[in-house]
């Protein structure tokens, strides 16, 4: 994903989150699956922020608004997660590296 869309589906001009090099397979899966980690992560955080509010109930902050924070959050978490603005993807990323075969960890290196 390359960030926020445009109503006719085309990428907004400066929006691109940032570009990725050319990855083996292998080394493109384990960046996908922790950036997804990362998201799940800053999802909950943000979750357990919003948990703690000691905000009454009123008509502003019912159903609606709080479906819409929801969307808010995730959308947040999946951009932070695919800029590295956290770099838990990119910890884990390279933790997890080692264990592919030589080949594919020297591509994703470069």
């Amino acid at each position: 994903m390359t960030g926020p869309l445009s109503p006719s589906g085309m990428p907004l001009p400066g929006s691109a989150v940032r570009s990725k090099p050319a990855l083996g397979s292998e080394r493109a899966a384990l960046r996908e699956a922790a950036e997804g980690f990362e998201a799940i992560m800053v999802r909950k955080m943000l979750a357990s922020a919003r948990a703690a509010s000691f905000a009454e109930e009123t008509p502003l902050t019912g159903g609606g608004m709080q479906q819409f924070q929801t969307m808010r959050d995730e959308h947040f978490a999946d951009i932070a997660a695919q800029s590295g603005a956290f770099g838990f993807a990119r910890s884990i990323e390279a933790q997890l590296a080692q264990y592919l075969p030589a080949t594919d960890a020297v591509q994703g290196d470069s």
